[in-house]
Parts: structure tokens; sequence; C-alpha cells
């Protein structure tokens, strides 16, 4: 018979088996480890992905890799639980594994990838002779946590559901960041793996010398997916590509919003249930459906919510492991180095959390540390790979650290509010006696030092706050978001009384009904029917997320429609000078650089950004030094290159640019047609900024 050891709040658990046999679920017996079994399990692992490539059905493999991960691993008591904890393992193996994807010569293939990832499942559950098994078990408040996701993708997707996807360029290109992680995804996808490790080639797509600069994990990541999606090597028509990395993105922030909710609720335990569950679910969910953190997804920051997504299942597991030795190391290693992968900064926040679960836990790994020590030092050694090749390129960490920059503010009432919360649940008795209440205590203090570190070193340095400060305080929010699960585990019980059970059950149903429309009411802003009048909006109706979801966010960025996209296609360098808007212009030009698959392009056309001629009424001294600007640029493009063409608005602005260039010896192709590019006016500003 098995037994399993495990603190008195789920902590760390080892389980022990017979070291010859384990009856597998329906009866049989697994007896050692039979090489014909193993044999099987390999060839499956081969067989199943070819097939259902070879059936165009590539992207069942994405739930089966999940599932089958699940099923290896022995975490958690619901199914749910086990495939969170799953996709942090599977997370962290992709890019782990992606270091060598990107050197070998089938690239991201669905098929040798997806072999790869089930042979090692199949070689590390019969070496710890382990029948897949599943908790088909469920909580209510799972419904919660899958509701969240729902609410979220019904406003995410509503303003471009039925449209097309070219008309889907107008959300995809709201921000210049959204361009240049879209050149990392779409670099990621022509050279096969990894920018950084194919540097020559990848500087044809994105700006120099971001290929080694910059973190890659989110862009790895989603270039991995678009695969399953899209199984042929070469993506395809870039339009069709960029709509899909948009979608992509819609998912990952509604599973953001969904991690927090699930990572309150696991931090919680075993003794959050019933209308406790629900007050910790509903209300972190209603905090996120109210926060201006969509921002993130409308200024195009998509590595910084996939981060901390990433973050959110790391810090839960550390907080409270409540797995054996080896899936915790497997999880803390796949957290480390996935949230590392994705935004380099957020890893100092895993390596604190770790710290403080390996104190917390030390008896767990006592006569084991050499060994725990030596996982955990490999995992560091991946993880820290990027930002060392990053510090030995062109990075200079001093002044990148205090660059300024938009950004979205942490909202200050969750930050500092949530986390002196969270200080008072994990200071209280009942947490405080335990494993995960100080695990917690040791995050909490931890994120709070680093901030602090942070906050003091740039007004040192620069004398205020400036982008990567106001990027760390997102881990904050996370911090204080997932710390109400502590709070909820130690509100009381309700009183269950002499009656019957079902008089019970009705009884806690009734209660978490209120809890949750009391958590809605308080924290969206839901009105429950109360129209707003004409002078006196109602809260809900300035919630960014429900603006999203009008349209609110659309931009009249580019080209209208897909005859105008085709319009910026070319062999060449192509500069779009759509309107005497200059950012317009770069958004434009930048667009039409990636759709050429000339990312690269934009290191001598960024001087677009300050160009404002193109339209029509140009001002002559607006003229005169902007096509400067436009000269220089074309003169720093890369030799040879095809012959650049210039779109305009305009075509009296489009003959004079020409005869000018001409007169200075730079030859250019015009095209000039007013008619295929949008003409509202520009003007849209995004809530939260700095």
């Amino acid at each position: 018979m098995s037994t399993v050891h495990s603190s008195p709040d789920i902590g760390i658990q080892q389980a022990t088996a017979p070291p010859e046999e384990r009856r597998a679920p329906g009866g049989g017996r697994w007896t050692g480890r039979n090489p014909l079994v193993l044999a099987g399990g390999l060839a499956l692992s081969w067989l199943v992905p070819a097939v259902l490539v070879a059936l165009h059905l590539g992207v069942v493999l994405l739930p089966l890799l999940l599932i089958a991960t699940a099923a290896v691993i022995r975490v958690g008591g619901v199914l749910l639980d086990r495939l969170f904890v799953a996709a942090l393992i599977l997370f962290g193996a992709v890019l782990t594994f992606g270091l060598a994807f990107s050197l070998w010569p089938w690239g991201l293939s669905p098929v040798a990838t997806t072999g790869v990832l089930s042979s090692v499942l199949t070689v590390a559950a019969w070496a710890a002779r382990r029948a897949p098994r599943l908790p088909l078990r469920f909580r209510w408040s799972d419904l919660l946590v899958l509701g969240t996701f729902a609410g979220f993708w019904h406003y995410l997707f509503h303003p471009v559901a039925g449209s097309s996807a070219a008309e889907r360029v107008a959300y995809f290109a709201t921000a210049e960041d959204r361009l240049s992680h879209f050149s990392f995804f779409s670099g990621i996808q022509s050279v096969g793996g990894y920018n950084f490790l194919h540097q020559d080639a990848a500087r044809a797509y994105l700006i120099p010398p971001s290929e080694v600069t910059y973190p890659q994990g989110s862009h790895f990541l989603l270039a991995w997916v678009d695969r399953f999606f899209h199984t042929g090597a070469d993506p395809g028509d870039m339009v069709q590509t960029m709509n899909r990395y948009f979608l992509y993105l819609l998912v990952a922030y509604a599973l953001f919003c969904t991690a927090l909710v699930w990572a309150a609720r696991w931090i919680g335990g075993p003794r959050l249930r019933g209308w406790r569950a629900a007050a910790v679910c509903a209300t972190v969910g209603s905090i996120m459906f109210a926060s201006n953190y969509l921002d993130l997804l409308a200024h195009g920051f998509d590595s910084t919510f996939i981060g901390l997504l990433l973050i959110a299942l790391a810090l839960a597991v550390l907080i409270r492991p409540a797995m054996g030795r080896v899936e915790f190391l497997l999880a803390a290693s796949a957290g480390l180095i996935a949230v590392t992968y994705t935004y380099n900064i957020y890893g100092a926040f895993i390596g604190v959390a770790l710290l403080g679960a390996l104190v917390v836990h030390r008896r767990r790994f006592a006569g084991r540390w050499w060994w725990t020590l030596g996982a955990l030092a490999c995992a560091l050694a991946v993880a820290a790979l990027p930002s060392v090749l990053s510090v030995m390129g062109d990075l200079d960490v001093a002044s990148a650290s205090n660059m300024s920059g938009p950004s979205v503010s942490a909202d200050r009432a969750i930050l500092i509010g949530g986390g002196l919360l969270g200080l008072l649940a994990a200071a209280m008795p009942r947490n405080r006696r335990t494993a995960t209440g100080q695990a917690h205590l040791a995050v909490l203090l931890g994120t709070g030092g680093l901030l602090s570190a942070f906050a003091v070193y740039q007004l040192h340095t620069i004398g205020k706050y400036s982008y990567y400060f106001h990027k760390m305080t997102a881990v904050g929010v996370v911090v204080a978001l997932i710390s109400i699960g502590a709070v909820g585990s130690v509100l009381q019980t309700s009183h269950r009384g002499s009656g019957n059970a079902w008089t019970r059950r009705v009884g806690e149903l009734v209660l978490s009904g209120l809890t949750v429309a009391t958590a809605l009411s308080l924290f969206a802003n839901v009105q429950w029917g109360f129209l707003a009048t004409k002078d006196s909006p109602s809260a809900w109706s300035a919630n960014p997320l429900v603006a999203w979801g009008r349209g609110g966010f659309e931009t009249d960025m580019g080209p209208k429609g897909m005859d105008g996209l085709k319009v910026l296609r070319s062999d060449g360098p192509v500069i779009a000078l759509v309107s005497n808007d200059d950012v317009k212009n770069l958004k434009a030009t930048w667009l039409a650089s990636l759709m050429n698959r000339r990312g690269g392009d934009m290191k001598a056309l960024y001087d677009i950004h300050w160009v404002d001629i193109g339209g029509p009424q140009v001002k002559e001294e607006d003229y005169q030094r902007s096509f400067g600007r436009l000269k220089g640029a074309i003169e720093k493009l890369p030799a040879p290159h095809p012959t650049p063409t210039i779109l305009t608005a305009d075509r009296s602005v489009g003959d004079r640019i020409k005869r000018d260039l001409a007169e200075h010896g730079l030859t250019v192709n015009v095209l000039s047609d007013p008619g295929i590019l949008w003409t509202q006016p520009w003007g849209r500003t995004f809530p939260g900024t700095v």
C-alpha cells in the first residue's frame, strides 16, 4: 500500500510505492519496467503526431500534450489544479527544449517537437513506474475559475467577431510595441528557433541588436503554438499570420486573468471551500474586470502580461507546493526558466520566492540537498543563458534599467492595500504556523524588498520612477491579488447546524451566490440593471474591458481592408506616408516592413517617426524638415536592396518627394492613392499611461 507523508497544510508531499509493482487504474498491474511498454509508448509518441498532422489535425496535439503531462505528474486533488501545474511544466519544457529545437534541422516542426516532448514524458513515466492517471474530480469553485476565462473572452473577442483578418489589423496594430513583438515572433518562425541563436539570419526580421538583447520566451511559445495551427514551415500570408498572433494574445490575456483567480484559490488550499472560495475567486476576477491592466493588451505589452501569467502560476506553486519533491523541482525549474525567458527582470522575483520555499521546506530535502541544489543549479544556468548573451552583446544594463517610455501604472490601491492585506493574512496565527503561510510571507517580503531596492536605485540615479519600475510593480499587483487566497482561508466558516446535507448545500450555494454578487458590485462596478443617466454614466460603462468590447480601442492605423493591405506589399523596402501624422506614418511603415518580412529595415526607417508629410496641405517648413529625415532613412538602408517604394496619401506630395530625391541621386518608386487610406482623426489615448 502506498503511503503519503505531508505537512499539516499539505505542503511538499512525497509518495513511495512498492519497488516492484504498482496497481494500475482498472485493476491491472505494472510489473517492474517492462521494455515492451516503453517501446510501445515511444512508438506512439511519434506515430500519433505524424498521423494527426497528416490529417491536418495538428492543433489536437496541444491539448493531448497538456493532458499527457497532467497524467504523469501527481499534483492536486482536482483536475483543474493538475492542468494548471502541468501547463507551467509544459511551458518551461518547451522553452528549455527550444534551445535544441533551434539548432536541429527540423526547427519547430509539430511532429518533431511533439515527438520529443512525448518521448520524454514516456520515459519519465516508465522510469517512475507511473501509469497515466488523472483526478477526474472537480470543485464547485472550478466554475468561477473557468467562468473568469469565459467572461474575459466574451469582451475581448466581441469587437472582432465576424470581422476579416484585414479588418482586425485595426486592433492588432494599436501600438509600436505590438509591431516590435510581432517582429520577434516572425523572426522565430523564419529562422526556426530563438533569434539569439540565429543572430545573423534574424537581423532581416527585426531591429538589431534586439535579436540578442530582448527576451524572447513569449514569442517562442506563440511561434511554437502557431505551428500546430499552421503546420507548414512557411507561415503563409502575413495578414493571416498577424490575425492568428492577435487571437493568441486575446487568449493569453484571458488566461492571465484566469490564472490569477486559480492561483489565489490554490494558495488558500483545501480549507478554502464554500462561500469563502467563492469570495476569493469572485473578488480577484472582479478586480481584474475593472483593472486598467487591459492597457497592457492595448499598448502591445505582449511579453509583460504573458510574463505575469507565468509569474502567477510559478508563485502559486512555490508558495504552496502540494506535491512530491520531483514535481516541485520540475515546477520550480519550469517557472524560473519560463518567467526569465519571457521577461528576464521578473526572474528575480521567482528566484526570491524559490529561495523562500527552500528555506521553509528545508526538512523535506534533508539528505537530498546535493541532488536538489544540483538540479536547481542546472535550471538556473538554462534560465540565465539568454540574459548572459544579452549582457555579452550590446545591452547596456545601467542605461536600459533607467530608460523612459509609455507604461501602464499599477493600481496603487491594489498594490499597497492588497499587499498590506496579504501581510495581515500571513501574520495571523492560523497561517503563520503553516509552511504555506511562511512561504507566502517570504514572497510578500521578498517582492516588497526588490521593489523598494529598485525604487531607491532609480531615485538615486535619475531622481524619478521610470519605465521598468512600473513594469516591476505589476509583479506586486499579482502578488497582492493572489494573496487574497490566504485572506479567504482565515475567514469564519458558515455554521453547519444540525440540518441534513441537502439543506446545508443549498444554504452554502445561496451564500456563495450572494458573495459573488457582492464582489462584482464592489470591485467590478456591476450595476445590476440600474441605468446610468446622461450626466452620470455608470462606472461599468467606463470600464476599459467594456470599452474594448464596444470597439473603443480600434485605431485608424494604416490602410483599410485587404485591398489597402495589398498595396503595402513589395519585394523591397516600403515607406508608408499615410498622413501628416508622424506616428501614423511610422506604424504604417513598420506594418509594411512586417508584411514583406523585412522588419530589419526598421533600423534605418525608424527615422520615419519624425516624418510628418504624406497627406495634403503640407506646410513648407514641415516638408523641408521631414524630407531631410526621409532622405537620411533611405540612405541608411543596408546595401544592396531593391528600389524602395514610397506610398503617399497625396499625389502632389508624392511627385515632389520623388523629384527631390532624384536630385540627390536616390531612386524610388512612388505610389499615391488617397482612396485606399483611412482618414479618421488620430487621437485615441489610453487610460493609465504615464
